[in-house]
């Protein structure tokens, strides 16, 4: 007969938080020390130790009222504090990872040299992008694109101008009107005519 092996600090700090999860109730210590046992297969007698590790983590809440105390903890928190975790520890990841990269970076005379070469040709560089900048106007792509629009806003201009005199011919016709007075009266200046 094979005796069972019990379950690990951890695996009973989990399943006393699947407690929690699961009702999002709160406890009381002989509450958790009921339930505990039947649920999860956890020693009464471990309850209090582990409740207490837990409160200890900042996992659990806990909260003294009068002589009693109430124990609770939510997901929400659980996530919480998983995230802040997962920041500290990626945090010291990234200071372990800068102070490991930075052994064997002497500074040398070479390096030196490296480093004021390297930023010369940093500013060499936003010296030409700028030179580039300047002449954009001269860019074949970017004069390609201008006289396309250009050729647009003048196809429109001369269908606006078809238009007033298409008005300008119907207004003469259905009232009389002699072509100056039209000019006159809507700002129509003499030599308006279509662009070339």
């Amino acid at each position: 007969m094979s005796k069972r092996k019990g379950l690990s600090a951890e695996e009973k700090r989990t399943c006393i938080m699947e407690i929690f999860f699961e009702t999002k109730d709160v406890f009381q210590l002989n509450g958790l020390e009921k339930i505990a046992p039947k649920e999860r297969g956890i020693t009464s007698l471990s309850v209090k130790e582990i409740l207490q590790s837990l409160v200890d983590d900042g996992m659990v809440d806990c909260e003294q009222i009068g002589t009693s105390h109430y124990y609770w903890a939510f997901p929400s928190k659980a996530l919480h504090a998983g995230k802040r975790k997962l920041e500290a520890l990626e945090s010291q990841f990234l200071q372990k990872r800068t102070e490991k990269a930075k052994i064997g970076r002497c500074e040398t005379e070479e390096r030196a040299v490296l480093a004021k070469e390297l930023s010369s040709l940093r500013d060499q560089r936003e010296q030409l992008k700028a030179e580039v900048e300047k002449y954009k106007d001269c860019d074949p792509q970017v004069v390609a694109e201008i006289r396309r629009a250009n050729k647009v806003a003048k196809e429109a201009a001369n269908r606006w101008t078809d238009n007033i005199f298409a008005i300008k011919s119907w207004a003469k016709r259905k009232f009389g009107f002699e072509e100056s007075k039209i000019d006159k009266t809507f700002g129509i200046p003499k030599d308006f005519d279509y662009i070339d």
